[in-house]
């Protein structure tokens, strides 16, 4: 399969009205709640429980560890590749994490808090503040993320509602080349609708890969009738050549209320020669007159504070003449380990100072603890790909949940997957000669190109209807 080396790095935004009146009961059915046995405790396929508050607790661990990946090495594949267009890579399905590129995206939603919280505030420059933590908290799980999720076949979808965090999302495939995934997702209670589409640009270095985002993020916030655009961070991942893989996100981010004028501008720092810089974020949020109203601070990696322009701009003035500073307590996320000397990836000198009379905006979720035994996926990736009894008969058929590749590794069936994985991409080769024989173009199910109207650039848009559960033309591509 033509793959790329793929992260959550770029989208294009995406403008559609969701359609709110879709049964709320399918919902319920998929997500295997009974509202008239709320008050009890219920075990169903195995881990998976209804708590005493009604509320489904998902999975907490994979059914297989992760396979070991020091047998192989990524640039045996990649020296053969020089001057190639990375997305045409086939990659061994050893590099891989049993995630669909697709449910990589959704993790975006992981800290959604952030979105509730920014509905919640009366005060534009709270809103910002929460809105600036949600799009940094995005690019968090990321984090010790090497592994690469599997590129979606051609019309592959994703769904995922949580009544329990307040919304339900839905992606889609819409193009192999360029390999183009969108996605829409809205709070069940009306409140929000976030959308996009993902276009990574991709360059080999030598010893690093990076990933360039492309297009545009947009967050409405419906309530006070408001838009915010930004765009991620340019991802890398580090030794791709020798050495143990680590990834850093680098650039300029600017969010940007087109209601109101106001403006976030965050500088993701690169990590530097020495390391001092690595995984810190730092900018502020200014007026439609470009006055500085707050400074944000901190670590993708970790936290992010907030603080006026005034006491921050001291606070730095007094660091540069020696004045004693407070430092939070390291964070064992970004300590290097006395293995990892003869792996190239910098040192970190020094977590993130605080600044007296900062307010914290948001703070990294732990991990597992056995999470590294697990392609280092959070607690919230864990569940994504989890299959309960009686949600085939609910998902649509091209449901990454259904990819046989993608199953058998989870289930720590190497081989099968393999064999699975070359299958499925022969199979969408044969489909694509097919419509080239019949001279017939791909259509697209769920979404549609169209023009952001907050930006103006082309993106694509939600068609609706996915909840109405009519997937009776959908594709055969398993």
């Amino acid at each position: 399969m033509e793959v790329a080396w793929q992260m959550q790095v770029g989208f294009d935004s995406d403008n559609s009205s969701g359609d709110f009146s879709e049964a709320n009961h399918k919902v319920t059915e998929m997500l295997d709640l009974d509202p008239h046995q709320s008050n009890r405790t219920e075990k169903h396929n195995g881990e998976t429980e209804i708590q005493e508050n009604g509320i489904k607790r998902h999975r907490t661990s994979l059914p297989a560890p992760m396979f070991s990946r020091s047998d192989f090495s990524v640039w045996s594949i990649l020296k053969k590749c020089i001057g190639l267009e990375l997305s045409k890579i086939t990659m061994p399905i050893v590099f891989n994490e049993p995630l669909s590129f697709l449910q990589r995206i959704t993790e975006y939603m992981e800290h959604i808090y952030l979105i509730n919280k920014a509905c919640s505030h009366a005060d534009p420059l709270e809103r910002m503040q929460a809105v600036a933590a949600f799009a940094v908290s995005a690019v968090a799980s990321q984090w010790e993320r090497t592994g690469k999720p599997f590129n979606p076949l051609l019309g592959e979808t994703y769904e995922l509602t949580r009544e329990d965090l307040g919304f339900r999302f839905i992606s889609e495939q819409v193009s192999h080349h360029p390999p183009i995934s969108a996605f829409y997702s809205e709070g069940l209670n009306k409140d929000f609708i976030f959308h996009g589409s993902i276009y990574p640009k991709l360059k080999f270095w030598g010893k690093s890969i990076e990933a360039e985002p492309r297009g545009t993020i947009t967050l409405e916030l419906l309530k006070h009738n408001e838009a915010y655009t930004w765009t991620n961070p340019t991802c890398c991942v580090h030794n791709v050549i020798i050495g143990k893989l680590w990834l850093e996100q680098y650039g300029t981010v600017e969010i940007v209320n087109h209601s109101t004028g106001d403006k976030c501008v965050l500088n993701f720092k690169p990590c530097g020669l020495f390391g001092k810089e690595l995984h810190r974020v730092e900018g502020y949020i200014q007026d439609k007159n470009k006055k500085k109203l707050c400074v944000i601070y901190g670590k993708w990696t970790e936290c992010l504070w907030c603080t006026d322009p005034t006491t921050y701009e001291t606070y730095k003035k007094n660091e540069k003449r020696g004045g004693e500073q407070k430092k939070l307590k390291p964070s064992e996320d970004v300590i290097k380990s006395e293995n990892d000397e003869a792996d190239d990836m910098p040192e970190v000198q020094d977590t993130v100072q605080f600044v007296p009379g900062s307010k914290l905006l948001w703070r990294i979720n732990c991990r597992p603890p056995n999470s590294s035994q697990m392609y280092n996926f959070t607690s919230f990736a864990v569940s994504l790909n989890e299959l309960e009894k009686g949600m085939e008969a609910i998902l649509a058929p091209t449901d990454c949940r259904l990819r046989p590749d993608i199953r058998n590794m989870e289930n720590g069936n190497m081989d099968v997957a393999s064999k699975e994985k070359e299958r499925l991409e022969e199979k969408q080769r044969a489909a694509r000669k097919e419509r080239a024989k019949d001279e017939v173009e791909w259509q697209t199910r769920w979404f549609h190109q169209g023009t952001n109207p907050y930006t103006g650039t082309s993106d694509w848009l939600y068609s609706g209807g996915y909840f109405d559960r009519n997937f009776s033309d959908c594709p055969d591509i398993y």
